[in-house]
């Protein structure tokens, strides 16, 4: 099964970056039309703030959390199939924004990696 990969860049001026910026994620816009046609599925792929990776499709309908790249790939092609899809994979993090269809781990690991953070951040005060 072959895909088409974009990298998705988007630069903020040098004005806008700020600190509270660091660290923030991305929404996640439409394609633009002229660039991947929307008879084609396509797939954001990245990860999220917790380092997991996510898959989500581009119109929303379809998503999940993985532990590994390979996962979310194999999630983007399988949900699909038979037809190829587009993977977009965004520079910056981004959050899954619909109902988990992956790994159910994929959600314990984030619960906990960011339970883990918060105390962390405590102690270090």
């Amino acid at each position: 099964m072959a895909a088409i990969a974009l990298q998705a860049v988007h630069r903020l001026p040098e004005a806008r970056t700020t600190a509270p910026e660091i660290g923030a994620t991305t929404a996640l816009k439409p394609l633009d039309p002229d660039v991947v046609s929307a008879a084609i599925p396509a797939f954001f792929i990245g990860r999220n703030r917790a380092g997991l990776w996510v898959a989500r499709e581009a119109r929303g309908r379809v998503g999940g959390l993985f532990l590994f790249r390979s996962s979310a790939l194999d999630f983007a092609n399988r949900q699909s199939a038979p037809a190829r899809c587009a993977l977009v994979f965004p520079a910056e993090t981004f959050e899954l924004d619909v109902a988990n269809q992956g790994n159910p781990l994929g959600a314990l690991a984030a619960r906990w990696l960011s339970g883990v953070k918060r105390r962390l951040a405590r102690l270090a005060r």
